[in-house]
């Protein structure tokens, strides 16, 4: 077999891997390292592109990023900000019809922007926006479609743990990247509450029957200010401070941490075992995504010794695929890994080999990575893997509502985000733009 064989089996092996149960990493790392020592016939030399991956990659300082972000949502959940937010945003839109719906979309992108989290928006917003939507007679497929669909938020609007993995494999500046994601995180944010404002009209049946929203008294400002006040003044602290250039993205992260300490603290919301558990489990997450990261770059170094970007490189051109062809091949490779791998997964497999292609197209890579993470995202929506439809059912105590509810639930949402991703391809202005 050539080199660019066992570059493109290599590929097979590792989806063929993750999908039979090996972790993503283990199956990551084990390819690659054989790979390499075929190729080259020498074990030697894939002993050091380990030693190299992972002694030049999980050592740099951007990488502090991860365990300070990390912290700063788990206290910023344990310190119960999530549900502070959906109150307000709850009762601001409790007289429109489809309100709560439109209340948890706004209440998981402010989550969003101080947490980057998916998974724990789908856990947070599944335990209070479901069973308040259902108390108010809601359709259980909208209830927890909602959820499913805003939770993706997470993954895109800054500070995303999806934008710095990529960022890390791409060799972007975190920075860039979530400067990018606002805009198109914002888009999608209001392509969901008109969804949910048009369907409320021309589909009342999708929303509910006999609907209240208008149960839920007013806030006083003083109630309104207790609950907004520490949320903006972390976004403030973490992404203000990002965008004016007075922190890096490590020292904003930092910043945030210390900020979400003291509020959690403040609140009495932290014991000391709550602290012990967050330090814990932020040491298991950093670990987990530094393995991953560290295995990808040694996927990475095998790819290029394989050849195989410049290979697929010169495929496409020998077809003459233009950029069109080429984004519609990307997108549909995107959706098929997105039913049975997860966002990670996704970008540290695919990323690798259409980063030369868009490169030699003159496209921009920042602009690349956010639709990216947009494509890769709609795969938490799809069955069969369907993560987040998979962390609100397990979050539910609703013998009702079963799996096949959640996943038709957040079926129009994935649809919104397919066509967001359209969008975001057809302008790239709309995501880079704020760089200029």
């Amino acid at each position: 077999m050539t080199p660019v064989e066992i570059g493109g089996l290599s590929v097979i092996a590792i989806v063929a891997l993750v999908y039979l149960g090996m972790y993503i990493p283990v199956a990551l790392g084990l390819v690659s390292f054989v790979s390499i020592w075929i190729i080259s016939g020498k074990p030697i030399l894939a002993f050091n592109f380990l030693k190299v991956a992972v002694g030049d990659g999980v050592t740099e300082y951007p990488f502090a990023t991860i365990p300070l972000f990390t912290v700063m949502g788990l206290l910023v959940s344990r310190a119960g900000l999530g549900t502070d937010i959906y109150v307000v945003l709850n009762r601001a839109f409790r007289a429109v019809t489809g309100g709560i719906g439109m209340a948890t979309v706004g209440a998981n992108a402010v989550f969003a922007a101080v947490t980057g989290s998916s998974i724990a928006s789908a856990s947070v917003f599944t335990r209070i926006a479901v069973p308040e939507m259902r108390k108010l007679n809601y359709n259980k497929r909208f209830a927890v479609g909602v959820v499913a669909g805003s939770s993706v938020l997470g993954m895109i609007i800054p500070p995303s743990a999806m934008l710095i993995i990529y960022s890390f494999v791409s060799e972007q500046s975190v920075g860039d990247m979530f400067l990018a994601g606002v805009v198109p995180g914002l888009i999608l944010t209001a392509a969901y509450i008109a969804w949910i404002f048009i369907a409320g009209r021309i589909w009342p049946s999708y929303l509910g029957s006999n609907i209240n929203d208008a149960d839920n008294a007013p806030l006083t400002w003083f109630e309104i200010l207790d609950k907004t006040v520490p949320l903006v003044l972390l976004i403030l602290i973490v992404l203000g401070g990002i965008y004016t250039g007075w922190l890096t993205p490590v020292e904003a992260g930092a910043a945030g941490a210390l900020a979400a300490l003291i509020i959690a603290l403040a609140r009495r919301r932290l014991t000391p075992r709550g602290l012990w558990d967050t330090a814990l489990e932020t040491g298991h997450i950093t670990a987990s995504i530094l393995f991953l990261i560290a295995m990808a770059s040694l996927y990475s170094r095998m790819l290029g010794y394989a050849g195989l970007p410049n290979e697929l490189d010169n495929v496409l051109q020998t077809y003459q695929f233009g950029f069109i062809e080429v984004m519609i091949i990307y997108v549909l490779l995107m959706l098929f890994l997105g039913t049975i791998l997860d966002t990670a997964s996704i970008i540290l497999i695919v990323v690798p080999l259409f980063i030369t292609l868009v490169e030699s197209m003159g496209m921009s890579l920042v602009w690349f990575g956010i639709v990216t993470v947009i494509g890769a995202e709609i795969g938490l929506l799809t069955p069969p893997l369907g993560i987040s439809c998979f962390v609100i059912k397990t979050s539910l105590n609703d013998p009702e509502i079963t799996l096949k509810d959640v996943f038709l639930g957040a079926l129009p949402f994935a649809g919104i985000m397919l066509l967001v991703l359209i969008l975001l391809i057809s302008f790239p202005v709309l995501s880079i733009g704020i760089l200029s």
